[in-house]
């Protein structure tokens, strides 16, 4: 697919609209009873603040978050020695077939029994929570718009441009104080898996998004543009 972008002048630096020829895949989305907003972007670039941000805004506050994480695949089957190498920046780490069933479901009005990943353990927990479906989805991750199966059930989709060294030490200290994990570890994952996955496949998947975002600061002036938005997209889905 050609990527074409454009700066619109009106529009404050940081904002980025990217014009893509006129296809659609209509046939998934004319079911929908919901609008989804995809938000992908490099670990630590500031995602799950926008995807917050977007709750916070009045009349939003009903959106329901789903964040690509909790959609790894289980390793209970596999030795903790061989989990902890694993590469769980690559396409493959992630059950994208459960995550588009769930998507597609929730967008339809049901409710999902939603996995909960251990991210120390590297295992899917037995127990569940149940997400009932609104008619506001965001979903948030890394590789979010590298598969077609959820590109098109999209509505509208985010990327956040955020430079390398702030994600990784944004990335740092989450995964020290909110994974367990150590600084050797971490520094280690980030050169051998997390800058080379993103290179071959989160950097290009920003050529499907419709808005790129700067991940640096609040970036408050974007997100209202992007509220603006997704209020638009609400309003005429349910005109």
């Amino acid at each position: 697919m050609a990527n074409h972008y454009k700066q619109r002048n009106h529009l404050p630096a940081h904002v980025t609209y990217i014009t893509l020829p006129a296809a659609a895949e209509l046939s998934e989305q004319s079911m929908k009873e919901g609008i989804l907003i995809g938000i992908a972007g490099a670990s630590g670039s500031g995602k799950t603040l926008v995807a917050n941000s977007i709750i916070e805004s009045p009349g939003l506050d009903k959106a329901v978050i789903i964040q690509e994480d909790s959609y790894y695949k289980d390793l209970s089957d596999v030795p903790y020695e061989e989990r902890v190498v694993r590469n769980f920046d690559h396409p493959d780490a992630f059950d994208h077939d459960l995550l588009a069933k769930h998507l597609l479901q929730l967008l339809n009005g049901k409710t999902v029994s939603h996995p909960i990943y251990d991210y120390k353990l590297h295992t899917r927990s037995k127990e569940t929570k149940t997400v009932r479906p609104g008619n506001l989805i965001i979903l948030e991750g890394i590789l979010v718009f590298c598969k077609a199966q959820l590109r098109e059930l999209i509505d509208y989709r985010v990327f956040i441009d955020t430079p390398p060294d702030i994600c990784f030490i944004r990335r740092l200290k989450r995964d020290i104080e909110e994974r367990g994990r150590t600084v050797d570890s971490v520094i280690k994952q980030y050169t051998e898996t997390v800058r080379p996955m993103y290179l071959q496949f989160i950097e290009p998947s920003k050529q499907y998004a419709d808005i790129l975002i700067s991940g640096e600061g609040k970036n408050s002036g974007a997100v209202d543009i992007l509220i603006t938005k997704i209020n638009a997209l609400l309003h005429n889905r349910h005109q």
